[in-house]
């Protein structure tokens, strides 16, 4: 069983940042893939970023430029570093990881709340 556990989140300013770190139980580099997404109130989880074994990362458009993704394997943590914050990325940010043969694992997620 994968547990991870996600911390950094908290109440910023618009055009602050934060850190968001997701400590994994396992080693990272064992999974195929490892992500953050997030959920607005009322809206559907989306993708925020995302990085696969290889080293690849994707980016939700909405934060591409703003948000980056990497991971430490010596610590196996996955961070997401978010700059230039504003409103509209508040929401509850969850840490995602899919092991090599497709089972998905989620956080208990750590609340992102961007003041105008």
């Amino acid at each position: 069983q994968v547990q991870l556990v996600e911390s950094g989140g908290g109440l910023v300013q618009a055009g602050g940042s934060l850190r968001l770190s997701c400590e994994a139980s396992g080693s990272i580099f064992s999974f195929n893939a490892m992500g953050w997404y997030r959920q607005a109130p009322g809206k559907q989880r989306e993708l925020v970023a995302r990085i696969v074994r290889s080293g690849s990362t994707n980016y939700a458009d909405s934060v591409k430029g703003r948000f980056t993704i990497s991971r430490d394997n010596a610590k196996n943590t996955v961070y997401l570093h978010m700059n230039s914050l504003k409103p509209e990325d508040t929401a509850a940010y969850y840490c995602n990881s899919m092991t090599m043969s497709g089972l998905m694992y989620w956080g208990q997620g750590t609340q992102v709340t961007v003041s105008s």
